[in-house]
This record gives C-alpha cells, sequence and structure tokens, in this order.
C-alpha cells in the first residue's frame, strides 16, 4: 500500500517536472540548479489573469488530468513491482522505473534526454549491481560484471548502429537515447540489452505508422521496451 501511494504522488509530479525541465534545459544547468529551479521557479500567473483567460484554465485542465493519468500508471507499476520482487530489490527497481517514466515525459515534450537524469541512473545502475543486483546475477561479482558489459554494450550497439545509417539517417538516435540504453544495460544486463534495442525499434515503428510523425522522441520507445522486459524478467 506505501509503493501504491508513492508511486500515484511521484507519477502525480511528473508533468510538473517535464514542464521545468523543458525551461531549465535552455540554461545549460548543473544538477544543484536544476534541483534549485525545479524547488523554485521564476513565473506565475497571477489570479487575475487566471480568471480572466480562459486558455490558462484550459490549460490547467489537462494538466491536471495528465498528472492523475501519470499517478495511476505509476502507482501500478510500483504495485505490480511490489507483488513480484523482494523487499530488498524493491526500493532499487522502483527507483529505476520511476526515473524512466520522468525521462519518458520529459523526452515526448522537448525531444530531449538530459544527461542530469541520465547520468545518475546510470550511476544507480552500478550501485544496484554492487548492493543488490538479483536481476544481474547470483552473486556481486557476477552481477557487477553484467552491469558493466550491459552499460558498454548499451552504449556501443546504438553507436556502431548509427554510424552505419548515418549517410541516410544523420539523426537515428540523439546522444540522449544512446546514454540512456547504457543505463539500462547497467540496470538489466548485457542479455537483455539487444532485445530492448530491438523491441524499442518495434514499437517506435508501429508508432510512426500510427501517428505518421516525421520526428518523434525514441526515448518513450526505448523505456516501454525495457518495462516490458523488466517485467517479463520478474514474473
Amino acid at each position: 500500500m506505501l509503493y501504491i501511494l508513492i508511486g500515484f504522488i511521484l507519477g502525480f509530479i511528473i508533468p510538473y517536472l517535464a514542464r521545468r525541465f523543458a525551461k531549465i534545459m535552455q540554461e545549460t544547468p548543473t544538477l544543484a540548479y536544476a534541483l534549485y529551479r525545479i524547488i523554485t521557479p521564476t513565473k506565475h500567473v497571477t489570479k487575475q489573469k487566471y480568471q480572466k483567460n480562459h486558455t490558462y484554465r484550459t490549460l490547467k485542465n489537462k494538466y491536471i488530468m495528465r498528472s492523475l493519468g501519470w499517478g495511476i500508471i505509476t502507482a501500478s507499476i510500483l504495485f505490480l513491482l511490489s507483488i513480484a520482487l523482494p523487499q530488498n530489490e524493491l526500493p532499487w527497481i522502483s527507483f529505476f522505473v520511476i526515473i524512466l517514466l520522468m525521462l519518458t515525459e520529459i523526452d515526448k515534450k522537448i525531444q530531449f534526454l538530459p544527461d542530469i537524469l541520465t547520468s545518475p541512473l546510470l550511476i544507480g545502475g552500478f550501485t544496484y549491481a554492487t548492493f543488490s543486483g538479483m536481476l544481474l546475477g547470483n552473486t556481486p561479482i557476477e552481477a557487477t560484471q553484467n552491469s558493466a558489459l550491459g552499460a558498454i554494450f548499451g552504449y556501443l550497439i546504438p553507436v556502431i548502429a548509427s554510424l552505419l545509417m548515418i549517410k541516410k539517417h544523420p539523426d537515428n538516435l540523439g546522444g540522449g537515447d544512446i546514454k540512456l540504453l547504457a543505463a539500462i544495460g547497467a540496470w538489466l544486463g548485457l542479455a537483455n540489452i539487444p532485445f530492448i534495442i530491438l523491441l524499442a525499434c518495434i514499437i517506435f515503428g508501429i508508432s510512426y505508422f500510427i501517428t505518421k510523425k516525421r520526428t518523434a522522441a525514441f526515448g518513450p520507445s526505448i523505456v516501454l521496451a525495457t518495462l516490458l522486459i523488466l517485467f517479463l524478467l520478474i514474473y
């Protein structure tokens, strides 16, 4: 029950964080400055302006509904994790999932995956392998090695793929996508990275044919593929 409540609260603020990052990333922030700007936003809509402008009210209603949707999704995912995972694993994987969901909303909004989230996610993967690492191996040494190899190949595979396709598709993968895959490799290990990349490409292709958008964020497809593989591993 506690994880459901935590998941709903953290999920509810995901749209807010995405909005803040959309403004913050224009300023090339450090992690400390980003945290400061998230906690203390610089601009507010006055009450009088809000009451007179119907657009603000409409946007606020959409924002609240989006926040509620993310809250329900995050709470549901953490509930499912709490059923399947041991108590010592649950905080680690919950952190992993919540950061992935934040990156999904941010990438959809600004088509950019900030280093101030992907870098801590990578470090978190190595830390998880050192202190817990059930998904990575039976021993700490095995988990640590698998985490390191997962991060290396999570970085190298998309880099090599990008080099092979760079003439026809120069913008096929951004640096943020590659760093995200490296971080995911640190959490889920070498064996799962090829499946995640393949599944992400399939999801992205299906999304492209449905929406017909020429440019779209690849991060949400990576995250969805990762969550599907994660649940296959733990269930």
